[in-house]
């Protein structure tokens, strides 16, 4: 019987038919890594399907330099994704690392949960019955041909592509490109003109400067500038996040890609002839320091990166006509790089900065030292049973059914280059912030029921462009995806859809098991939790540059104020206690603490005078210490002998392990 039963499942295997799985999920992103460890940590028959080679999608792809909004909204194993990181490099978490150190993590989290993954296969349809997904049809993405497909059927799917693919597959409603303002009542969405990455004034966009019967410079469209507002079908651009090393030893000369053009690059001459910029970080490129003299380069300034206007078909184009698309971006990303450092037009201190640069020998090493991955900033938004807007990004509109927290800056790379009173300038970036965090509503994971009942879709979730502007951060679809996973799992075993799944259970679960290993969680206290501080004397309230939504200056007047902190202790331990310090004016070089757990405990720690990467602050160590279980504990930090303003903000209390 064993004999003919393993025939059969090699038969099937070799007809490219597999077994029925409880959760798949279509593509290895940094969210489709948390997502299969969270389902398979649950007892859950899972299987990961990448198109690439890689897992990690761009938090292993470039994007080392972590866009972070607040590290409050930050949870789970997204968290832990950070802290392993930061034990890689000898700190108590990191959000700025090397593409191969994260790529080693999410193989990790793959491998501690015996994660089966099949790389290079690609969604090719979807079959579905009474509004749910029986099955998947993928191909070889990279030697495509019938022969090669496969059949995957499972009770649940989660796409945790950037395109959104499974979804459309599916039959569910989704949207490309920015809705009116007058669609959501928003006032960021739509054509934009402003001034951040812009061109300044005087730019010509002429191939003879002046003479407008000559044509216009490559990258700029002959469309007209629409009333601010206005929707349509444009996507934000993309570009690739570029690591580079100064190092010698592990250094490859930049040199000029097959097909380069030289023209493609005039308008650059123009706009530095105008702007003059001092350095390569002076509005041509943003160039962000890695570990071990590395980069992360992003877009910045108007003429960089960023490859606007050339990938408005993306989204829905075919798997060949987007290939061509990110092979063309990357003939320009190649070739910018090329031009600033050689091009004899360009100032020669521009050059020779840019000739320290070269491509790392220890990185992408199947992919000629070259990240494979675009930044795919936008793609397919989902229309699901809520869609956020900029009402919920800037606390108009709250909702209760939290799959997760967002608090990043709405924003918008541009969609457009073109004309505007005889002068180049670019259309849609919107960089608006000043918000703190906001819950991501678990209904904009799920479709209408009446489209599918078990499919989540944490990284092309429904939202509007402006929203998702905001929303879109890796270590958000991270946190997102943990909860779509939980939640897939949770529908399973009580026999719902997605959409029946109640959400006060699934949060409860993912606050008492973040990790998703049974560990005992952390406990945060935070200085807005006024069952857990008490705060006596004078002090201000802070609304931003803080863990969370607010944090405490104890001005150097004001002694002796002090803030009181009693965590509920659920079992005792040693744990190692951590305090937020957001770095502000005038502060104090020094923090005082005591520490009440059955016994007194003076701790003085330094203040810190900055902060790593794109945060307001950093966690300090107090010490690793006993707690009791119960409310017996307390730890209290005082402005008294201060020689300056003091911080005050959450306390973390991790298990000592």
């Amino acid at each position: 019987m064993k004999c003919i039963i393993f025939s059969i499942v090699t038969v099937l295997f070799a007809a490219g038919v597999f077994a029925q799985y409880d959760v798949c999920i279509y593509g290895g992103t940094s969210a489709g890594v948390i997502a299969a460890y969270t389902a398979a940590r649950q007892n859950k028959k899972v299987i990961l399907i990448e198109p690439g080679k890689h897992p990690g999608g761009l938090s292993s792809g470039g994007l080392g330099y972590t866009d972070i909004g607040n590290k409050y909204v930050v949870t789970g194993l997204a968290r832990d994704f950070y802290r392993r990181l930061g034990k890689h490099y000898g700190k108590f978490e990191t959000w700025i690392f090397e593409p191969h150190v994260a790529e080693q993590i999410f193989n990790d989290y793959i491998r501690e949960a015996n994660v089966p993954v099949l790389y290079g296969y690609r969604i090719t349809g979807a079959l579905k019955q009474n509004n749910a997904i029986q099955s998947i049809t993928i191909e070889n993405a990279f030697m495509p041909a019938a022969a090669t497909n496969k059949t995957i059927t499972a009770k649940m799917f989660i796409d945790c592509s950037y395109e959104g693919d499974l979804m459309a597959k599916a039959g569910v409603r989704y949207t490309v490109g920015r809705e009116d303002n007058k669609t959501y009542n928003e006032t960021w969405n739509g054509i934009q003109l402003l001034d951040k990455h812009q061109f300044p004034d005087g730019v010509d966009p002429y191939k003879i400067a002046g003479d407008s019967t000559s044509g216009l410079l490559w990258g700029i469209s002959s469309n007209s500038l629409l009333p601010n507002g206005t929707g349509n079908a444009m996507v934000q651009t993309y570009n690739y996040r570029i690591c580079l090393t100064n190092n010698a030893a592990n250094r490859i000369d930049i040199t000029a890609p097959a097909g380069y053009d030289p023209s493609n690059y005039e308008l650059l001459l123009r706009y530095i002839a105008i702007f003059k910029p001092k350095e390569l970080n002076d509005r041509v490129l943003k160039i962000d320091i890695m570990p071990n003299n590395k980069t992360d380069i992003n877009n910045n300034g108007p003429f960089s990166t960023d490859y606007i206007g050339m990938n408005h078909a993306y989204p829905d184009a075919d798997y060949k006509t987007r290939q061509q698309i990110l092979k063309d971006q990357l003939l320009y990303t190649q070739g910018l790089l090329y031009f600033i450092g050689h091009d004899p037009r360009m100032p020669a201190h521009l050059r020779n900065e840019m000739l320290q640069w070269g491509y790392p020998k220890d990185e992408y090493t199947d992919n000629n030292n070259f990240t494979p991955q675009a930044y795919v900033r936008e793609s397919r938004r989902m229309i699901g049973a809520y869609v956020m807007t900029q009402h919920n990004c800037e606390g108009r509109e709250v909702i209760t059914d939290g799959a997760g927290m967002a608090a990043y800056t709405m924003d918008s790379h541009n969609c457009q280059r073109l004309v505007v009173n005889g002068m180049v300038k670019n259309e849609g970036d919107v960089q608006v912030g000043g918000f703190g965090p906001y819950p991501v509503s678990y209904r904009a994971l799920v479709p209408k029921p009446e489209e599918c009942t078990n499919l989540l879709v944490p990284v092309c979730l429904s939202a509007s462009h402006i929203a998702y502007g905001s929303i879109r951060m890796e270590p958000v679809f991270m946190v997102l995806a943990q909860s779509g996973a939980a939640a897939a799992c949770m529908a399973i075993d009580n026999n719902t859809t997605v959409q029946q799944v109640d959400v006060k259970k699934l949060q409860a679960l993912l606050a008492q098991n973040p990790l998703m290993d049974g560990s005992v969680a952390e406990i945060l206290v935070d200085d807005n939790d006024a069952a857990h501080v008490k705060i006596s004397g004078a002090h201000v309230v802070k609304q931003n540059g803080g863990y969370g939504t607010t944090w405490i200056m104890l001005p150097q007047a004001a002694q002796p104020a002090s803030v009181v902190y009693t965590p509920s202790v659920q079992h005792a331990g040693n744990y190692a206690i951590y305090a937020y310090v957001p770095v502000a004016g005038q502060a104090s070089t020094f923090l005082r603490y005591q520490l009440n757990n059955d016994k007194g405990t003076k701790i003085t720690v330094r203040t810190p005078t900055k902060a790593e990467g794109q945060t307001s602050g950093e966690w300090v160590l107090l010490g690793t210490h006993y707690l009791p279980k119960g409310n017996n504990t307390s730890v209290t930090l005082t402005a008294k002998g201060a020689d300056g303003t003091v911080a005050a903000d959450a306390l973390l209390f991790v298990p000592a392990k």
